[in-house]
């Protein structure tokens, strides 16, 4: 029962008179959610005889569901998850990093079953504030006869609130180096012909490269200890003013769409 979570990349300057204008991508920059284009790909869960499985999380995830810490492995955010059911229609997640708290939620299903809602405070890669959001799933294949009615296949399909540290970003090209940074402590400065560089404020992404694909277009590569994670493209419209974000999932095989104003 995640949030998810989108950000992005930059310009190369490719001439001497270039590199002395300003690049269209530099300022701040903010997701507008109601643009967004979730994966179609649905996550899915299964709670039953006092078992919870997060079939879609990578590593997929398997513990009991007593509302104690439980150990899980290959996870760069957290390394304990807690489960507990709240009521027959609710569930709270608690995750934990080195006996830190880092990430809670809560899910709850309609009464009809269609319909799944969440608020979750994410704090797991932030240097100050934890990212706060709401949001609502659908669901697309129901769980097996007698699972708890979080159980089943969902599909993300609105996202009803997502704190300003989560949305916002800002990048500044100088000379052949972009360097980006955001609210909640992501930074990199990386040289614009897609040669890896550190990233640095997140557990889960160790290095970064950025390539141009062509006046307004940049490519960002994630990495996670030499691995591909996720590429995100991003392409700046004509007036400068909003910035279509297309980004696919490499660990989750999923792919999606947003877009950002300029601030």
């Amino acid at each position: 029962m995640k949030k998810p979570q989108l950000f992005v990349l930059l310009l190369a300057l490719l001439t001497p008179g270039l590199a002395m204008a300003q690049s269209v991508f530099d300022g701040t920059w903010k997701v507008d959610m109601k643009t967004a284009q979730f994966p179609t790909k649905p996550d899915v869960y299964l709670l039953q005889d006092g078992m919870y499985h997060c079939k879609t999380c990578v590593p997929a995830i398997a513990i009991k569901a007593d509302g104690q810490d439980q150990k899980v492995t290959g996870h760069p955010y957290f390394d304990t998850v807690s489960i507990k059911m709240l009521d027959d229609r609710t569930i709270e997640e608690l995750d934990k990093k080195n006996g830190k708290t880092v990430t809670t939620s809560k899910s709850w299903v309609s009464p009809d079953g269609n319909t799944m809602k969440f608020e979750f405070s994410d704090s797991s890669a932030t240097s100050g504030d934890p990212v706060t959001g709401k949001g609502e799933a659908t669901r697309v294949e129901k769980g097996p006869a007698g699972s708890h009615p979080v159980s089943g296949s969902w599909r993300t399909s609105k996202m009803e609130s997502v704190s300003d540290n989560g949305l916002a970003f800002t990048y500044k090209v100088e000379g052949d180096s972009l360097t980006m940074n955001n609210p909640t402590g992501q930074s990199y400065t990386a040289k614009l012909d897609g040669t890896d560089a550190p990233y640095k404020g997140d557990p889960g992404t160790t290095s970064v490269s950025v390539k141009q694909l062509d006046k307004n277009t940049m490519e960002e590569t994630d990495k996670r200890d030499g691995k591909v994670i996720t590429v995100t493209r991003m392409t700046v419209a004509a007036d400068g003013k909003s910035m279509a974000i297309t980004f696919d999932d490499k660990l989750h095989g999923t792919t999606g769409k947003v877009v950002a104003l300029k601030q």
